[in-house]
């Protein structure tokens, strides 16, 4: 199953197609910006069982390189099977579309970055025949966006560097310039952006950081990331009030009761046994029928 990590990583390309013409830039690759950008289907999938799915595909049209695909990988560690999936891909698409075919991996990780940038060949030493050697993003390569001014200039790709150092040091910086870059943004542009950056963040230390600033600083979005802020602060509330209601009342709490009623994170469930503590006999009664 993918990663709200791994969706975010890729899924900012298909938002913001115009974006790899920025990247290129920052990568020295010599490209026109394409006039045209066109998302792709990414099922590659043959009449064989075996499913093949890219995860973006972009179709791009530019003065200079004229029309070529861009394929987008993103890789959350090293997996020895990857490059021949990556060689199916290219092949495939250059095959179908008989269009230029390009392969970029977007990467949280140096290690991993630094693995999928080596190029493999197919065949022996002496006979190569097909050499996979994929363009690579990540935080070894992409800026340290840490002033608002510039996180504002370009706001996708201040996320995708937001997402591709989620793991590094500076990322506290780098999260608080572009919560501060959204504060004057319209919502329907900020709302993609503080959801990529929340699915890029996945796991990691950083996203309660990045759920707070969004609390603060952005209070008045109501994406999804936001009324969870909202609903966490509802639920806090109503267990205290749930277990005063117990201990004012004279109830024994059992440790598995106070340990069920604080694991609990759902206002709603939370508001029923609040009603249920008012005239429960004995604390476990709130819980009946559950």
């Amino acid at each position: 199953m993918v990663s709200p990590p791994h969706e975010a990583m890729h899924r900012i390309f298909q938002h913001d197609p115009g974006l790899f013409s920025r990247v290129s830039r920052i990568l020295g690759i010599p490209l026109s910006a394409p006039v045209v950008t066109t998302v792709m289907p990414t099922d590659l999938t043959e009449a064989s069982p075996v499913e093949r799915r890219v995860d973006t595909l972009l179709r791009l049209e530019s003065p200079e390189q004229g029309t070529f695909l861009l394929a987008i990988e993103a890789q959350g560690k090293k997996d020895p099977d990857k490059p021949a999936s990556w060689a199916y891909y290219t092949a495939y698409l250059w095959t179908k579309y008989r269009l230029p075919t390009c392969l970029m991996v977007v990467c949280q990780d140096r290690a991993t970055a630094q693995w999928a940038q080596r190029a493999v060949c197919s065949g022996l030493p002496q006979m190569p025949t097909v050499t996979v050697r994929p363009t690579v993003v990540g935080p070894h390569n992409l800026p340290v966006i840490t002033d608002p001014a510039e996180a504002r200039a370009d706001l996708a790709l201040a996320t995708l560097a937001a997402i591709t150092h989620a793991a590094e040091p500076g990322i506290d910086a780098i999260l608080k310039a572009l919560s501060t870059a959204l504060r004057d943004t319209p919502q329907e542009i900020a709302d993609p952006i503080v959801e990529f950056t929340a699915q890029g963040l996945g796991n990691r230390p950083a996203k309660h950081l990045w759920r707070n600033l969004v609390a603060v600083d952005l209070s008045f979005y109501k994406s999804y990331i936001s009324e969870e802020i909202r609903d966490e602060g509802r639920a806090a509330g109503r267990i205290e009030d749930l277990l005063l209601v117990l201990e004012q009342r004279g109830l024994d709490v059992s440790d598995d009761v106070r340990r069920r009623i604080t694991d609990c994170h759902d206002p709603e469930i939370l508001r029923q046994w609040l009603s249920r503590a008012v005239t429960a006999p004995k604390a476990e009664e709130i819980f009946e029928d559950e």
